[in-house]
C-alpha cells in the first residue's frame, strides 16, 4: 500500500484529493496549518498533522523515519490578485515552503512529487492557454508557481525526483472557504447572496473564466502517480467552456432562488480572459466525466446552504497599500 503525504489537506482541493487517495487504497498522512482550511474538511482515515510547510523543522519531523511514496503538494495561499500587495508572504508560503518539501522528497527518495501550479503562470493574451506556451506570469502568485515548476524540473535533472505538475484553474465546489473575500468568486458570490447582499463585480463583469468543479480536477491529481504517461508532464486541468462573471452571477442567483443583484466595483488589474486547452490531459488520462457549470453551482449552493454563510475575513498583514482596491482596505 503506497504511503502518501498531502499538504493543504484541510483545504478545499487538498481534502478532495485525500478522498480520492483513500479510495485508491493509499495510506494518507495530511498536513495543514488551518490558516485557510478547516479540520472538519479532513476525511476520516487521514492521519492529520497540524503545521505549516514553511516550518522546516515540522516538515522534517513529518518525514522522519518514514518514506512517502507520493507527495501531493497543494498547500498555498492562492489569492492571485492580492499577491501584488503581499509579495513577501506570497513567496514565503508558495515558494520557500515548497522548497522545504522538495528537499525532503529528494532526501527520502519519494517516487513522485505532484504539484498543483496554476494557469496564472501563462499571463495574459495567450488563448487558449496550452502547455507549449512560454509562461509570462503577471503577478507574484503566478511567478511563484512557475518558480516551483522550474525547480521541480531542476530537481529531476540533478536528483532524479519524478514529478507531475498540474495547472488547474478557477476550481470551485463543496468545502471551499467562502469567507475568503480575495479569491474564489463562486464562493464570494454565494456568501454574499446568502447574506442578502449584492454580488460584487470588479469592472463590467465581461471577464471570462472556465469555472471548474472540483470533481473535474481532484481525481486526476490523485491518480497521476499511477499513470505512466503523466511522469514529468505539465498538465492543464479543468473545464473547457469559459463563462463571463455576469453569467456566473446569474447561475448563482438561480441556484439559490433569488434575483441576481450585482454591484459593480472599479475594475482591478487582472487578466481579462482565461481559459485553457486540455488536449494533453485527454491524451494522458482519457475522457473524463464532466460537471457542467449549472450542475456544479447547484451542488455547491446546496452545500453552502447546509453550512450557512460566513463572515468575510480580512487579510491582516497587507504589505503594500498603494493601489489596493477600496473593497479590500477594510
Amino acid at each position: 500500500m503506497p504511503r502518501v503525504l498531502i499538504t493543504g489537506v484541510a483545504g478545499f482541493i487538498g481534502s478532495h484529493v485525500a478522498d480520492h487517495c483513500l479510495a485508491e487504497g493509499f495510506e494518507v498522512v495530511g498536513v495543514d496549518d488551518l490558516s485557510g482550511g478547516f479540520e472538519e474538511n479532513v476525511p476520516a482515515g487521514v492521519a492529520f498533522r497540524r503545521g505549516s510547510v514553511t516550518d522546516a523543522a515540522f516538515i522534517g519531523r513529518v518525514f522522519e523515519g518514514r518514506r512517502f511514496d507520493y507527495v501531493y503538494h497543494l498547500a498555498a495561499y492562492a489569492a492571485e490578485g492580492l499577491s501584488h500587495f503581499i509579495r513577501r508572504y506570497n513567496y514565503e508560503n508558495n515558494v520557500v515552503g515548497s522548497m522545504t518539501l522538495v528537499n525532503e522528497a529528494i532526501k527520502h527518495e519519494s517516487a513522485c512529487f505532484v504539484f498543483t501550479s496554476s494557469i496564472a503562470v501563462y499571463g495574459a493574451n495567450q488563448l487558449p492557454m496550452h502547455e507549449n506556451l512560454t509562461p509570462r506570469p503577471e503577478d507574484p502568485y503566478g511567478i511563484g508557481k512557475y518558480a516551483v515548476e522550474l525547480d521541480l524540473a531542476a530537481a529531476h535533472h540533478v536528483f532524479g525526483l519524478p514529478y507531475v505538475i498540474f495547472r488547474p484553474h478557477n476550481v470551485y465546489g463543496e468545502r471551499q472557504n467562502i469567507a475568503d473575500k480575495y479569491r474564489n468568486v463562486v464562493g464570494i458570490f454565494l456568501n454574499q447572496v446568502l447574506q442578502g447582499r449584492p454580488m460584487t463585480c470588479f469592472g463590467d463583469g465581461l471577464q471570462t473564466r472556465a469555472f471548474s468543479h472540483i470533481d473535474n480536477v481532484a481525481g486526476l491529481i490523485a491518480r497521476a502517480p499511477l499513470v505512466p504517461g503523466a511522469a514529468q508532464q505539465v498538465i492543464n486541468v479543468g473545464a473547457d467552456e469559459p463563462h463571463t462573471i455576469l453569467t456566473l452571477a446569474q447561475e448563482v442567483a438561480r441556484a439559490v432562488g433569488v434575483p441576481a443583484v450585482i454591484e459593480h466595483l472599479p475594475a482591478r488589474d487582472e487578466v481579462v480572459h482565461a481559459f485553457a486547452d486540455h488536449s494533453r490531459a485527454l491524451a494522458i488520462f482519457g475522457e473524463q466525466p464532466h460537471v457542467t457549470l449549472r450542475d456544479g453551482i447547484g451542488r455547491m449552493a446546496a452545500w453552502v446552504k447546509t453550512h450557512g454563510p460566513r463572515q468575510p475575513v480580512a487579510f491582516k498583514n497587507i504589505e503594500v497599500r498603494a493601489k489596493l482596491p477600496p473593497s479590500w482596505r477594510s
